[in-house]
């Protein structure tokens, strides 16, 4: 009768070993069912499922022997028909990707997580660490992360309940969790969708122009209350530039040489691109602005509000319909549509209130260094790293990535 049987190795790691040690197998043509290999710090961790003949003696004895000569320790499990088949019937079970985003991880963010994973009624399968190796005197960005991935299996009780526990811990643990479906669309996301201001650069450029006008706490004001979703957008951008009229245009290109771009977001673009994405602006700022991180980044769709401008003046006005959070959601369909993709191959990244439309449509939203309202609002967010953390959302490793 066949035999099943569980073979588990650990010790030290060394080129060759996996080799050896599935050579002994070979020698007895044994079929193998599943194997995984992990190592950490140069300790390995093997397990190699495997189905035996009835006189299963001779390979198993020269396992053990072939184990002993390479200084590992081997364990064999026989597993039962029962055990078997059930394994075999989990693997229809849906799976989610958990991901820890932390400038450094620690046991407590790891603990908690795995608490809520249980108590959801998920079980964990494989844990990857997809940031780089991190030296003891480590004390710049690229190095000062850590990204963790968990890959889960089992249907949730609930996942609005566990997205919401994860945000609950996230304020607390300085961590970020993001909990996606793991499914064929998240590895072949091809278009992304940036809000521009507070998000793709490090500043409302409407502020920036305020403070050139002397309007700057009157318009600064304004601009909060809309992020938190407090006005009408249509009526706040009308309201605020009314504050901008007779601004000498001279004043968009000092405030576009100043305008700095947001952590992690050329490193971003970069890799999207070189993996054939296609990036878009869509934004409540203006074009001036977008026009000129087009021009640099090579972007390819940008839709913003236009400025009106006369005899080299600031009207107070904008050209045309105001792109509002369901003009950007409409753009985005568009987009898609166009590109001829999946509005579940999309992701969308914003920080305001009136981009959750757009958030909640695309596949992947995140909401990026946002208010509250708007982290809650969306399915994923960003608060303790750079735009390139949505690298890791994707699974991208460090070590995958484009430095330049």
């Amino acid at each position: 009768m066949e035999k099943i049987i569980l073979i588990h190795v650990t010790g030290g790691d060394r080129p060759g070993l996996t080799s050896e040690l599935s050579g002994v197998l070979a020698g007895y043509d044994v079929d193998v069912l599943d194997i995984g290999q992990v190592v950490i710090h140069n300790f390995l961790t093997l397990g190699i499922l495997i189905r035996l003949p009835a006189n299963s003696q001779p390979v198993l004895k020269d396992l053990l022997f072939k184990a002993h000569e390479l200084g590992v320790t081997m364990k064999l499990h026989p597993q039962s028909e029962d055990d078997y088949s059930g394994w075999v019937g989990e693997a229809d079970k849906p799976r989610h990707i958990i991901t820890l985003l932390s400038r450094s991880v620690s046991a407590e963010q790891i603990v908690a997580i795995t608490r809520i994973v249980h108590e959801s009624g998920l079980n964990i399968d494989t844990i990857h660490r997809l940031s780089g190796r991190v030296p003891l005197d480590c004390n710049d960005y690229e190095c000062s992360r850590g990204c963790v991935e968990f890959t889960v299996r089992g249907t949730p009780h609930d996942i609005g309940a566990i997205r919401s526990r994860f945000l609950e811990i996230s304020s607390e643990l300085m961590v970020d969790i993001a909990f996606q479906e793991d499914n064929i669309f998240r590895r072949n996301r091809r278009l992304v969708c940036f809000d521009m201001d507070s998000t793709l650069i490090q500043a409302e450029v409407i502020d920036e122009l305020a403070k050139e006008a002397g309007v700057g706490e009157e318009v600064a004001a304004i601009t909060e209350s809309a992020m938190r979703g407090e006005l009408d957008f249509k009526q706040s951008l009308r309201k605020r530039l009314m504050l901008l009229e007779g601004l000498d245009e001279s004043v968009l290109q000092k405030v576009a040489a100043r305008l700095p771009m947001t952590e992690g977001a050329e490193k971003l673009i970069s890799n999207l691109k070189n993996v054939g994405y296609k990036i878009a602006i869509l934004s409540g700022g203006f074009t001036y602005f977008g026009d000129i991180l087009q021009k640099r980044f090579g972007i390819d769709y940008v839709y913003a509000n236009e400025l009106e401008i006369k005899d080299g003046k600031l009207t107070g006005k904008a050209v045309g319909d105001i792109v509002d959070a369901e003009k950007k959601a409409e753009l985005l369909q568009a987009i898609a549509d166009l590109e001829g993709i999946s509005l579940q191959q999309v992701i969308a990244v914003g920080d305001g209130a009136n981009d959750l439309p757009m958030l909640n449509l695309a596949g992947l939203g995140i909401a990026f260094h946002a208010k509250p309202k708007v982290k809650k609002g969306a399915r994923q967010s960003i608060s303790t790293l750079g735009l390139d953390a949505i690298l890791y959302l994707i699974g991208v490793r460090d070590r995958e990535v484009l430095k330049g």
